[in-house]
């Protein structure tokens, strides 16, 4: 079956409605990064930019040495950020740095344990339980269970059989398991990710774990035909762990990294382990389980962008920008300012030479019901258009403008 993405270019820009809710609030993160078995140094900008465009943080980066080199030189100040992210598979940290990671999640610090870093650390206990799930190295039944979903019941499993295995890359469907967390609160049921590596098999100590969702690892190719883990929950001491298996990287971050539902998941999972809470809304453009949606640019819709694109709107284009519009006169309700700045915005739409006479007809849609004398005139004006002068012809009626 022939695949189908929604690529969302976002064009990056100051804007007076481009940032909906943005906080004030400003977290110090820290991504830990340096060593790894994917490319580290595509997936660390990634990280960094969706984490900061939520405005909730501001990122540091903690490059380890080389692989072989003197791990006694990498001791980050974990004490100084809310969050920690771990980007990380490579040669153990030194005690010291162990046990200053160990004081900053038991004394509440927040940590995001992103892709490979699941198999990071495979004969550090404390690490185990941190993290929640992990594979490959030398782990095996005796570093924990594996857990995972079976005809929708959790299953704990004790048998032994190797620990993690990647799947191929491809798009796969991701169920949300624990509906009433606030990472997965709102969330649809069933949404698709595009082009990632699905891990299976994963085990460990399994202690104050919730699986927030999973996908199935169907058995093409050997796969476990299980529903695994993919996104998760843990607590230890005070710290709060977000786990998250997806986001495999590639040149400039990738498929996987642009998935709408790997940046929302991410930035949710970051602000609950640093807070305890989500303040952020589930974005407009999260994919259902009809398509994947991607992000280019990894950044967020916003309502100058959602203009841009309408103009070259045609029937049987995806109606994301138009809806994405209706849904920020919505919020605007009551605000006569951001009423007339929005009708600015469709008056120049119907004025552009260039725009499609679909997408005039969609400005003349929502003229109809919300316009104002600004509108007027130019709306009089497409009555001369034979392609726009039924649509010109009733929004003046319903605008009760003779």
């Amino acid at each position: 079956m022939k695949k189908t993405y929604f690529i969302l270019l976002i064009i990056t820009g100051l804007f007076v409605f481009s940032i909906s809710c943005r906080k004030t609030n400003v977290n110090k993160a820290l991504i830990v990064t340096g060593q790894n078995n994917t490319d580290w140094g595509e997936s660390t900008p990634v990280l960094k930019q969706i984490l900061e465009q939520t405005g909730l943080f501001s990122c540091d980066i903690a490059t380890s040495p080389a692989k072989g080199g003197d791990m006694r030189t990498f001791s980050p100040s974990f004490q100084k950020y809310k969050l920690v992210v771990l980007n990380y598979t490579g040669d153990s940290w030194s005690e010291e740095t162990k046990s200053a990671f160990i004081d900053y999640v038991v004394n509440g610090g927040g940590i995001v344990v992103y892709h490979a870093s699941s198999s990071a650390f495979p004969d550090w206990k404390e690490y185990h339980g941190i993290c929640g799930l992990g594979g490959w190295g030398s782990r095996t039944h005796d570093h924990g269970v594996c857990v995972y979903y079976l005809n929708n019941q959790v299953v704990i499993d004790t048998a032994s059989f190797p620990s993690g295995r990647p799947g191929e890359i491809k798009d796969f469907e991701i169920k949300s398991r624990n509906i009433n967390h606030p990472v997965t609160r709102g969330l649809p049921a069933r949404w698709m990710h595009a082009e990632d590596v699905l891990y299976s098999g994963l085990r460990g100590t399994a202690e104050n774990l919730e699986i927030l969702a999973t996908a199935y690892c169907d058995t093409t190719g050997g796969g476990t035909g299980r529903d695994e883990p993919v996104l998760m929950a843990i607590t230890y001491g005070k710290g709060r762990i977000f786990h998250t298996t997806l986001g495999y990287p590639e040149k400039g971050g990738g498929a996987a990294m642009q998935s709408v539902g790997f940046i929302a998941t991410l930035q949710r999972g970051a602000e609950w382990a640093a807070t305890g809470e989500v303040t952020q809304q589930v974005p407009f453009d999260f994919p259902s389980a009809s398509g994947v949606v991607l992000r280019q640019n990894y950044e967020t819709l916003t309502l100058e962008n959602d203009f841009k694109n309408i103009t070259s709107y045609e029937i049987g284009k995806s109606t994301k920008y138009i809806t994405d519009i209706q849904s920020w006169i919505r919020d605007a309700a009551g605000d006569q300012n951001k009423l007339l700045s929005i009708e600015k915005m469709m008056v120049n739409v119907l004025r552009d030479s260039r725009a499609t006479s679909e997408s005039k007809r969609l400005m003349l849609r929502e003229l109809s019901w919300m316009g104002s004398q600004y509108s007027l005139p130019v709306i009089k004006n497409m009555v001369s258009d034979p392609d726009l002068k039924e649509e010109a012809e009733f929004a003046l009626e319903r605008l009760n403008i003779k």
